[in-house]
């Protein structure tokens, strides 16, 4: 078992013995990574990149990578396969030859 699916059981056995599946549909799921997201946006605000908290930002990341991937697995979502899948796509889009050092969006380029 690799170490990823090792943690997603721990959260699953986390979430379980809390009876908290009810509440983590995929909208509601949804809604908690926007939150989250936001809530390490929050450590940034008002301050330059190397003085935001890292302890702080290590919490809200591991809140994120949490939700995401209850999500995924209430989807039945392999990671690496959907993330090689989305590369991909962005490869179509984003080729080396008119992206490199550019930060535009591919309609842009």
């Amino acid at each position: 078992m690799s170490e990823l699916n090792k943690v997603i059981n721990e959260l699953l056995e986390f979430r379980d013995i809390r009876d908290w599946k009810q509440f983590h549909n995929p909208k509601d799921l949804s809604l908690a990574l926007s939150i989250e997201a936001s809530e390490l946006l929050e450590q940034f605000l008002w301050k330059n990149a190397e003085d935001a908290n890292k302890d702080k930002i290590k919490y809200e990341l591991a809140d994120i990578f949490a939700y995401a991937l209850l999500l995924a697995n209430h989807y039945e979502l392999d990671l690496p396969s959907i993330i090689r899948e989305k590369m991909e796509i962005n490869n179509q889009k984003y080729p080396v030859e008119k992206a490199k050092g550019i930060a535009k969006k591919y309609t842009d380029l």
